[in-house]
């Protein structure tokens, strides 16, 4: 009979980074029988994979930022959210029946649920890290005593479920995390993060050259409508650091999320004073083309937006605007700076903006307006030594490509 893995995970990153594990698994074992029950959102990442669904999905109103603010719990209570996690602890009962082995991604929710299935199961850590109370000289100002007393970013009872004896391997997200989880005897493999492995451009780059225009990713975030929200605050930065930077030519790359529509930020644009460039091919500060974007210019600016080059934006960038989780960190792993500007939420709040630059350490900036970003944006432009520190910070923190092999090879070592 062949083994069989059912993935819990609970968000749409999380799911991203478990379908990309479960094809490494399959492709060194393709006699694996895989399942996936996603607990937050619609499981859209393992529906394109065609990893089959085990129980109920369904979006909830706060997108599963639910310790962000106590009033999206409210908001998920009220939309459902206790019935939803009763099915789907039913609905592991229900796969448990035939055996098999679990694999949690995330927080303490799929965590939690996989130790309550019984069964032999592996953590993937995508929601903590050590670096947002300490970094490799100690312990961060911000650090409550209380936190110091924990000892760890991942709290006791989270660790007693590690230490389980159902447990046979936690991935953490970084080499910090590792070692400390290790010191409390918890079997801590440091193998990198997935995260970045997810970044491969779709259209071809154009080579570098000494005069090319300066080139800004913009991360307005992947969840309507606080995409929209955050997107009308990108573009007045934008006409922040263009207002700023008159004598050097600027190429702001937009990456919209596919299943957002852009009419809403196409609107945004025009209304904002840029105008359609309808030849794209005469436009020779563009880093790539992409025949399905739009090209807007505005006196010295151009700006692309695009639905379809994700990986092309964070690969040709050299800095990033960013109100946006997943991305951004995606951006700081390939050894570049991004500033970041919080907005309403109910995600890129400021809580979380500067929750996020304890995680990202010096490869990010926090900004309180437009002008605080065009201001922050000339200064690190100037400061070459603060551009390699971000280099080698991304790497460190967020690691090498390759972990998601690499935590296949391991599962099959330890779990199945």
């Amino acid at each position: 009979m062949p083994a069989r893995l059912l993935c819990l995970s609970n968000g749409h990153g999380e799911d991203a980074i478990a379908v990309r594990v479960l094809a490494q698994l399959q492709a060194r074992s393709p006699q694996l029988e895989v399942a996936a029950l996603p607990l937050v959102g619609g499981g859209s990442a393992y529906e394109r994979a065609r990893v089959p669904l085990v129980g109920p999905v369904q979006p909830l109103p706060s997108g599963g930022f639910i310790y962000m603010d106590g009033r999206q719990l409210w908001r998920d209570l009220r939309g459902g959210l206790a019935q939803l996690t009763w099915a789907q602890w039913r609905a592991v009962r229900r796969w448990r029946k035939g055996g098999g082995r679990v694999l949690a991604v995330g927080d303490i929710v799929p965590l939690l649920m996989a130790w309550l299935s019984g069964l032999p199961f592996a953590f993937v850590g995508t929601a903590k890290s050590d670096y947002y109370w300490r970094d490799e000289a100690g312990w961060l100002p911000q650090t409550s005593r209380w936190e110091r007393w924990m000892g760890s970013v991942y709290l006791p009872w989270e660790r007693w479920l590690m230490q389980g004896r159902t447990c046979r391997a936690v991935f953490p997200r970084d080499s910090l995390t590792a070692r400390r989880l290790q010191h409390y005897k918890i079997d801590a493999l440091d193998l990198g993060n997935p995260m970045v492995d997810a970044i491969a451009p779709e259209f071809a780059i154009v080579s570098d050259s000494e005069d090319r225009a300066l080139r800004v990713l913009l991360l307005p975030g992947s969840r309507s409508p606080e995409a929209e929200a955050n997107w009308r605050q990108l573009l007045d930065c934008a006409m922040a650091v263009a207002a700023k930077r008159t004598q050097q030519h600027l190429c702001f790359l937009a990456a919209i999320a596919p299943a957002l529509d852009r009419s809403p930020f196409r609107e945004d644009v025009l209304a904002a004073g840029w105008g359609a460039v309808e030849d794209l091919d005469a436009q020779t500060d563009l880093p790539f083309c992409d025949p399905q974007g739009e090209l807007y210019r505005r006196g010295n600016a151009l700006l692309v937006l695009t639905q379809q080059a994700y990986g092309s934006c964070l690969t040709a960038a050299d800095v990033a605007i960013a109100m946006a989780g997943t991305a951004t960190e995606q951006f700081v792993g390939l050894g570049k700076p991004a500033i970041a500007l919080p907005g309403r939420g109910p995600q890129f709040t400021y809580a979380f903006a500067e929750a996020q630059t304890r995680l990202l350490g010096c490869s990010m900036i926090l900004a309180d307006s437009p002008e605080s970003v065009a201001r922050r944006l000339q200064d690190l432009l100037q400061d070459p030594d603060r551009l390699q520190l971000a280099a080698e910070n991304g790497q460190r923190r967020l690691g090498v490509p390759g972990a998601d092999d690499r935590i296949a090879a391991a599962l099959l070592d330890c779990l199945l």
